[in-house]
């Protein structure tokens, strides 16, 4: 049977690594070895991993013995109560009690306020001098605002909470380091709801304080909208630049014809994956999956960017393609535990795409492509720097 050790750092910045992609043809359903020492399942294909998601015999519980834990420094770390780590019957209320904050509708009344933000960043951008990193200047800001009004949480407080969030998704972090980061940023939150209990506003916690006394889930809650709702989209805007401005023909498309912009999100989503190992399970019975026993309380860990490379899933999966259209991707997960915040990433990212290549004609990169820094030190893939001219 084949073993690997993973992570394996991606050998290109616009693909999986290649010994992900080995195991997807040669062994699908793997025993792999994770940092921590585990030994776990790996499932690469598309097919497969949809069924994990939506099979109540793999439990999202942190708290499983078996439950697979990426890196060594994590592996006796205490999870608090949250959102993805319920199974049912619990998982349901809770996520139905927050889950009205983020439809559509909801969604498409904060576009003339996302907007605003993007236009008064690149107002700024274009103000200043040339060349200049687009991570801090729009990347990270755009999000990181949006998802601060929308909690209640002071932007005035971004650099503390985005240095803390920057060591938790860094693999390379010393333990110490990684528990004071948790520990700091579930301080400050607690305190946070704290204040709301004394004084409400019309934001996102205050709201879901009338829905429940746990005060350690809805610290949990904001602690995972805070650190998914800025780093992960943040990635997405930073890689998505880069791709348009590699694929001039699909920049020009969806500048001549923004009604492209939607299908081109899809395909980046799909195209990078960036949060791969995001969806991990433990099996609570004996399972046959695809034909492989897998055991109770064997943990297992799906490769999502095996899955939206899958030939099997989608026609020439390693070329960009904006006209692909294909909305059956794994980025944002699959069944109960999808991503929350899907709606809002995905209008971040048009709204963000529309207005740059509208704004910035003439937007390039400032050094070759090859010498931008990724992030192969990161459990969300990304860029740490992004330096542009125009």
């Amino acid at each position: 049977m084949t073993t690997v050790s993973l992570p394996i750092t991606r050998s290109s910045p616009y693909s999986p690594p290649e010994e992900h992609l080995r195991l997807r043809e040669e062994a699908p359903i793997s025993r792999v070895t994770l940092p921590s020492g585990q030994e776990v399942w790996a499932v690469t294909r598309h097919a497969d991993i949809r069924a994990v998601l939506t099979d109540s015999r793999f439990s999202s519980d942190r708290a499983n013995p078996g439950f697979p834990l990426l890196h060594r420094q994590r592996a006796d770390t205490k999870f608090r109560p949250s959102l993805v780590s319920m199974d049912p019957p619990k998982h349901g209320p809770a996520r139905r009690a927050v889950l009205g904050e983020f439809t559509v509708k909801r969604m498409a009344a904060l576009r003339p306020r996302i907007q605003q933000i993007v236009d008064e960043h690149l107002d700024a951008m274009l103000a200043g001098p040339k060349p200049a990193d687009l991570v801090p200047a729009l990347s990270l800001p755009v999000p990181s605002l949006v998802i601060c009004e929308m909690l209640g949480v002071p932007y005035a407080d971004h650099d503390f909470f985005q240095e803390r969030s920057a060591k938790l998704l860094r693999h390379t972090t010393p333990r110490d380091e990684l528990r004071q980061a948790l520990d700091e940023l579930y301080d400050y939150l607690d305190d946070l709801i704290g204040r709301k209990e004394q004084e409400p506003g019309d934001d996102l916690l205050s709201r879901q304080l009338e829905k429940t006394k746990n005060r350690d889930e809805l610290v949990s809650l904001g602690f995972l909208l805070l650190i998914a709702g800025h780093e992960t989209t943040a990635n997405m805007i930073s890689l998505g630049t880069v791709t348009l401005l590699e694929h001039p023909d699909a920049l020009a498309a969806i500048r001549d014809d923004p009604a492209k912009t939607p299908s081109a999100v899809e395909e980046l989503l799909r195209y990078f994956t960036i949060a791969e190992f995001a969806t991990s399970r433990v099996a609570v019975q004996n399972i046959d999956l695809a034909g492989v026993l897998i055991r109770e309380g064997e943990g297992v860990i799906a490769l999502g960017n095996t899955a939206n490379r899958d030939p099997k899933a989608f026609d020439n999966p390693n070329e960009f393609d904006i006209e692909r259209g294909a909305r059956h991707h794994v980025a944002f997960g699959f069944g109960a535990h999808q991503c929350l915040g899907q709606n809002l990433a995905r209008l971040e990212l048009q709204i963000v795409f529309d207005t740059l290549l509208r704004r910035v004609p003439g937007l390039r990169l400032a050094v070759p492509s090859d010498r931008l820094p990724y992030k192969d030190d990161a459990n969300v893939y990304g860029l740490y720097e992004l330096p542009v001219t125009w």
